[in-house]
């Protein structure tokens, strides 16, 4: 992952990029938590609601891995199917926790 690269892309310098990577990773880690809940109680809509949270903040940050993901999960839940969505919740705590290390260096 290239910081600069990304930063530039949203017209930032690479610390503002960084504090709002920052942000992220704080609200990311909260929505995947809700995620998580969500399908445990097989809750489609907030599960839906969580990944769209996700799926916007990571989008407008240019992190378009875990973009797809949450786009993804969204849909899934929109058409209330939970299963297999686990998986992706473990995949997107692993890239949130990746960015963390990442930004945190």
């Amino acid at each position: 992952m290239d910081i600069k690269e990304l930063a530039e892309n949203l017209g930032l310098e690479e610390d503002e990029y960084l504090e709002l990577l920052e942000l992220f990773i704080d609200t990311g880690i909260v929505d995947v938590d809700k995620l998580r809940s969500a399908i445990e109680e097989g809750n489609t809509e907030e599960a839906a609601n969580a990944a769209h949270s996700l799926k916007g903040a990571s989008g407008s940050l240019g992190l378009m891995e875990i973009y797809d993901l949450a786009m993804k999960t969204e849909k899934e839940a929109r058409n209330n199917s939970l299963d297999g969505l686990v998986e992706s919740v473990q995949t997107l705590k692993g890239q949130i926790d990746s960015l963390a290390e990442v930004a945190r260096r």
